[in-house]
């Protein structure tokens, strides 16, 4: 088995340019081919025989380079946070995609998407393929779920009933649930919610892009329940 530091680092085009090299040089990203050729590829089934031939130009850290899909989304199921994450699919929000790319940066255990099947991945940038992404045409099929499994539905939204995030405790098994944009969240969804949060603000909007408050949201989560962030 081949450990991360045999690996070829990602590349950088620090590393490669001269005193007089442009500077507009774009940034090459991943790595090329194993080196060595086939006679020197790790003998690992997690590795993908395809990407040890070609490169791996993929928006991985290094220590999934040239890594399956499957060997990706298992290594990360296997040591997830219990935090479920879910939004509202009203109108095919762009939004969601950057929901689930931040998702998998905090590798929460799932994103639920409510409503539509469909939704705009253009913002995951692919993270959805090493995610878990459920979808639940309608929240009661959410809602029994998390009862089964014994999450706390938070809502995040700035309505009435909404309490400081900053003061609050998060459960460790915790169901945060964010609306459409624009909308927010759905009333009957929210009258199910057991906790409203709110995020603070200090400047003039009313409110700030739902993508951004679910990244707020999850690391608050993160801060309180998960340790130091592996190198």
């Amino acid at each position: 088995m081949t450990d991360a530091a045999d690996r070829p680092a990602a590349a950088d085009s620090s590393d490669t340019a001269g005193a007089d090299a442009p500077t507009a040089r774009v940034r090459e990203v991943g790595v090329g081919p194993w080196p060595g050729g086939p006679d020197a590829w790790p003998d690992d089934p997690r590795y993908d025989r395809a990407l040890l031939a070609d490169g791996d130009r993929r928006n991985v850290v290094d220590r999934y380079r040239y890594w399956t899909i499957e060997a990706i989304r298992a290594d990360l199921a296997g040591r997830a946070h219990p935090l479920h994450v879910a939004v509202e699919n009203l109108s095919q929000d762009l939004n969601i995609g950057s929901i689930v790319r931040t998702a998998n940066a905090f590798n929460v255990a799932a994103v639920h998407i409510i409503g539509r099947h469909r939704w705009n991945k253009r913002g995951a940038m692919v993270t959805n393929r090493y995610l878990d992404v459920r979808h639940h045409p309608e929240p009661d099929a959410l809602l029994e779920w998390a009862a089964d499994a014994g999450y706390e539905v938070i809502g995040i939204d700035n309505g009435p009933r909404a309490e400081p995030l900053e003061k609050a405790v998060l459960p460790e098994r915790c169901l945060m649930v964010f609306g459409s944009e624009g909308e927010g969240i759905s009333p009957a969804l929210l009258a199910r919610c057991s906790r409203v949060l709110r995020i603070g603000q200090y400047g003039s909007t009313r409110s700030i892009n739902v993508a951004a408050a679910a990244a707020v949201a999850m690391h608050a989560w993160v801060l309180q329940h998960a340790g130091p962030a592996p190198d």
